[in-house]
């Protein structure tokens, strides 16, 4: 796996995800979202836990933004990605889009995650170290 192909992670709708009207609720996408981003930095070698427990490091999210498009539904098989798509001194962004795994591919929502490197103590920003997000490490 690369960094800048996208990483793809299945999920099914089930009831707890959905309104009364049997339509996901949209703050669940976001929760989709979070799966999709920890298995990604767990694909590429990240280990979260260790990374604070041993580095003292930590990931927040600063931002997001979502565009929804087309509703996803009860039992639904949905696909989410996450991608590198900027990397700067202390944040990084996070390219995640949400499609319907079927025939058409159908995209769902296109959004977008930034994500900030801190000191698990005192919560300051740290330079996100290059080896994070090298291919092949």
């Amino acid at each position: 796996m690369t960094v800048t192909e996208p990483f793809a992670w299945p999920i099914r709708v089930y009831y707890e995800d959905t309104d009364a009207q049997g339509v996901v609720y949209y703050a669940n996408y976001f929760r989709f979202m979070e799966r999709a981003r920890t298995e990604w930095l767990r694909a590429l070698g990240v280990d979260q836990v260790a990374l604070m427990q041993d580095e003292r490091r930590i990931f927040v999210v600063t931002g997001t933004s979502a565009e929804f498009l087309v509703p996803a539904r009860l039992n639904d098989q949905i696909v989410v990605t996450a991608r590198l798509a900027g990397l700067n001194r202390a944040t990084f962004d996070i390219e995640q889009n949400i499609y319907r795994d079927d025939l058409d591919g159908t995209l769902l929502l296109k959004g977008t995650i930034r994500a900030a490197y801190l000191d698990a103590d005192t919560l300051r920003p740290k330079r996100v170290p290059a080896s994070l997000f090298e291919e092949n490490k």
